[in-house]
């Protein structure tokens, strides 16, 4: 919907750079709108905010399912991507590159809003308003520099290389900074932009003030700062409880919203989640769930199962029996159309959990929390030490937020490897195993970038 909505004023948000060339001529140029006339009332900004969500798509979980060990490929693909699925990706590859355009994209919109903002003067309600609209547009920024951070740093650790923090839109060569340096100022632009938005404000299709605390639970996760991460996914568990049990399939279909803290809103014409998984026409499957994800599931008790994997018998020969089930979503004349589900309470307990299980230890109670609202007959179980607990918490994180674009990342976290079945990786030919020290450990800065910023720097080993 945001996207449909941004289309609509294109005409009036986009905000493009002159070129040097245009600088050289004596008339000014009428190809763009300068930001003085495209935001002139509080309804412009609104639309540049909406603007700004607009290019947010699923590309998160599309990335991490193909490079993990979320996935397989079946032979029936015969139009997919196997270069990143079989860890033979480069700086030329777009499907792991793309990623990299388009958060940049997503930031120089939120910086010419911000940017226009600084030159207009609010009155009466507007006043509020307008502050809402900055603290939204300062959380976008913060969050779309920590998943290209995700992406594209090195390593989760202080000197490694990290992205460049884009804090206004100009034509210029920037570094990388250090993944600290990052963390820092996405801290920063969080704690500001908390500060902006309403409590009372609750629309799930953008970003409030409880979402907020979704993110800096997830960044301090990332940062390794347990105190803060316990505490802002606290934030979010004290205000939303899980979806129960009769609920959480309905959460994947768009019956209902439970447990969601923020979601990208799709509608007709918009493009569909679930398209990655499987094409609508002629019902390819690019990618199945893999065999050691349905592995870990227990197919009878637990209902994510059936909510996650489909196993369709009548499909024969080369075609996958098993389907990705959680973005069908959508309605009879548009399958797949899903809400993209950005933060759910769940993952809060597994960060809290995480948190808990390297600081004082007591993890038990969220995982077990977790487990009884999705297994059925559960009982809660006990862990004999820390490791154990570790464990738990990603054996949970595997199933619980399979396909939306965590697993990838979560190995890296910890430096281990990516480990696939043979089975998983027999359509393709590929590798079982993806070590830490091979080069697509991290993902590629593209070679457009390389070749136009003069003081970008590659991912080591490429």
């Amino acid at each position: 919907m945001i996207n449909k909505i941004y289309q609509k004023y294109v005409m009036v948000l986009v905000l493009m750079v002159c070129t040097t060339s245009c600088t050289k001529l004596d008339f000014v140029p009428t190809d763009y709108i300068l930001p003085e006339f495209a935001f002139k009332t509080i309804a412009d900004v609104n639309l540049g905010v909406i603007g700004a969500y607009a290019p947010m798509d699923y590309s998160p979980l599309s990335l991490s399912a193909i490079v993990s060990d979320e996935a397989t490929y079946p032979q029936e693909n015969t139009v997919g991507n196997s270069d990143a699925f079989r860890w033979l990706y480069n700086g030329a590859n777009g499907s792991v590159t793309s990623f990299f355009y388009t958060n940049y994209q997503a930031i120089d919109r939120v910086n010419r809003v911000l940017e226009a903002m600084d030159k207009l003067t609010f009155t009466g309600t507007d006043v509020a308003l307008a502050e809402r609209y900055k603290g939204e547009l300062l959380a976008m920024r913060a969050y779309l520099h920590f998943e290209l951070l995700r992406a594209y740093a090195s390593s989760y650790q202080a000197g490694a290389l990290g992205v460049n923090y884009m804090q206004k839109s100009a034509i210029s060569y920037p570094a990388r900074e250090n993944f600290e340096v990052v963390i820092a100022k996405v801290k920063t632009d969080l704690l500001a932009a908390k500060a902006l938005i309403p409590a009372s404000f609750n629309d799930k299709t953008r970003i409030t003030k409880l979402a907020i605390s979704a993110i800096q639970a997830r960044v301090a996760l990332y940062e390794k700062n347990w105190v803060d991460a316990a505490a802002y996914a606290t934030e979010v568990i004290n205000a939303v409880p899980l979806a129960t049990k009769a609920q959480f399939p309905g959460l994947w279909t768009d019956a209902n919203d439970s447990e969601v803290i923020w979601k990208l809103k799709k509608v007709t014409g918009d493009s569909r989640t679930g398209d990655f998984f499987y094409r609508q026409s002629g019902g390819v499957v690019l990618y199945a769930p893999a065999f050691k994800l349905i592995a870990a599931f227990d197919q009878t008790n637990d209902i994510r199962y059936t909510a996650y994997i489909k196993f369709d018998a009548a499909r024969t020969g080369t075609k996958s029996k098993y389907l990705v089930n959680k973005y069908i979503g959508g309605t009879s004349a548009a399958p797949g159309l899903a809400d993209v589900k950005q933060f759910r309470v769940a993952e809060m307990y597994l960060i809290r959990a995480e948190a808990r299980a390297e600081s004082t230890g007591d993890a038990a109670a969220d995982i077990n929390a977790l487990r009884t609202a999705r297994i059925n007959n559960y009982v809660n179980a006990t862990f004999a030490d820390k490791p154990a607990l570790i464990n738990a918490v990603y054996d949970e994180r595997y199933k619980e937020l399979a396909f939306e674009g965590h697993r990838f990342f979560d190995l890296r976290r910890r430096n281990l490897s990516i480990e696939r079945l043979p089975q998983d990786a027999a359509p393709t030919l590929s590798e079982t195993v993806l070590l830490p020290t091979k080069a697509q450990y991290a993902l590629p800065i593209s070679n457009t970038e390389l070749s136009v910023n003069k003081n970008m720097i590659q991912n080591p080993n490429y």
